[in-house]
């Protein structure tokens, strides 16, 4: 098979590249304003100074304060001090997690006394199923905003609806316990709106590379109602929750992508859905037996899940890339594990169904040009 001479790169849920502005912004901070922001000296207070610029940057667009907005070394840990911080501080409480998380809130949740939220077969949370596994105990509910393998948007204004009522029920009864609502919103950066009232949630994860800034840049919004115990110990940074010297560079970066990803969100999301919308509906007539999965209603603008019944997508992938056309077949955080995907076998599909599926997520660069092509590459490997 001749190799397309670009390759066609169909990965941005995984990583995306930095975008050439970010990088100019972060560039001063890796020499000339290198200094430490918990220093005394004038230029250190600079560096302080544009550090704060930058919280307050995505302070803005989260509608939050800046003093809400703990910077982490990407969305894992993040989530993993979402899920800890609280649960660590209410050790006999319960939390519940959707089905379709990934396992960076998965794996900590599974140190608590957790119960798993059941999806529908698109990958929407039912929330009447929510409202039947809260009780007095529960204390955290975690719910990512968008999937990050099928895309399927979820309904969080109708979740912190029901959280709500169940907070005045609380108080009514004179209970004490909290109930907090935490969101990876890792994916949905570049395309939603992320204010954090007008969605309802206490706690929500950003990562800075899935939205063209650097990896290992990412941030929890933290209501000032919660206290969370730390999961790193040291210098007391930001708020004593994430002990360490900051990353200033990396933190200037992910302000400044996630400020062109909320200006920019409405012309992409327009661009990419029409792209998305384009490849569905040439799978959907070259190949008739294949299976979209998700919700094409509540979907991200740029993702593409397509199961291809009997094929296997190892060989699928192979032959992609020797193509020219990267794509996945699920998270790439857990791409080396034999076992199917667990948000896929959450919707319903046999593992056989899973291990024949194919996740393709468009980006700033593609074209209409690289949806013909990887349609014909398609066309050519599956049998």
């Amino acid at each position: 098979m001749v190799k397309h001479e670009k390759p066609i790169y169909l990965d941005y849920a995984a990583a995306t590249p930095l975008d050439p502005e970010v990088l100019q912004a972060m560039l001063p901070y890796f020499s000339e304003r290198f200094y430490n922001p918990s220093a005394n000296y004038g230029l250190s207070k600079e560096v302080r100074r544009d550090l704060n610029q930058a919280r307050s940057k995505i302070a803005f667009w989260l509608g939050a304060q800046a003093n809400e907005i703990i910077f982490t070394a990407g969305g894992t840990e993040a989530n993993n001090l979402a899920i800890s911080g609280v649960m660590n501080r209410y050790p006999d409480a319960k939390l519940l997690v959707s089905a379709g998380e990934h396992e960076s809130v998965l794996q900590p949740a599974s140190n608590y006394s957790a119960k798993t939220i059941p999806i529908n077969s698109d990958g929407r949370l039912a929330v009447d199923a929510l409202a039947a596994l809260i009780d007095d105990r529960t204390v955290l509910i975690s719910v990512a905003y968008a999937n990050n393998e099928i895309g399927t948007i979820q309904p969080l204004r109708q979740v912190s609806r029901l959280i709500e009522s169940v907070r005045v029920d609380r108080r009514r009864r004179q209970l004490n316990l909290p109930l907090y609502l935490h969101s990876d919103a890792c994916q949905a950066g570049n395309f939603l709106d992320l204010h954090v009232k007008r969605l309802g949630v206490d706690l929500l994860t950003l990562n800075g590379g899935k939205i063209y800034g650097p990896k290992q840049s990412g941030l929890l919004y933290v209501s000032r109602q919660i206290q969370l115990t730390p999961q790193i110990y040291g210098g007391g940074q930001e708020r004593n929750l994430r002990s360490g010297t900051e990353n200033v560079a990396a933190d200037i970066g992910l302000a400044a992508a996630l400020d062109m990803a909320q200006t920019d969100r409405d012309q992409y999301s327009l661009k990419l859905s029409r792209l998305r919308d384009y490849f569905i509906a040439g799978l959907k007539k070259q190949f008739p037996g294949a299976q979209i999965n998700g919700s094409l209603k509540y979907r991200l603008p740029n993702n593409v899940h397509v199961t291809f019944p009997g094929q296997d997508n190892e060989v699928l992938l192979i032959g992609l890339d020797q193509a020219g056309v990267m794509a996945a077949a699920g998270s790439a955080c857990s791409a080396s594990k034999e076992e199917p995907s667990h948000v896929l076998t959450a919707l319903g599909l046999s593992k056989e169904q899973a291990r024949s599926s194919l996740r393709f997520s468009l980006g700033k660069d593609n074209t209409q040009a690289d949806i013909v092509k990887t349609l014909s590459v398609l066309r050519g490997l599956v049998c």
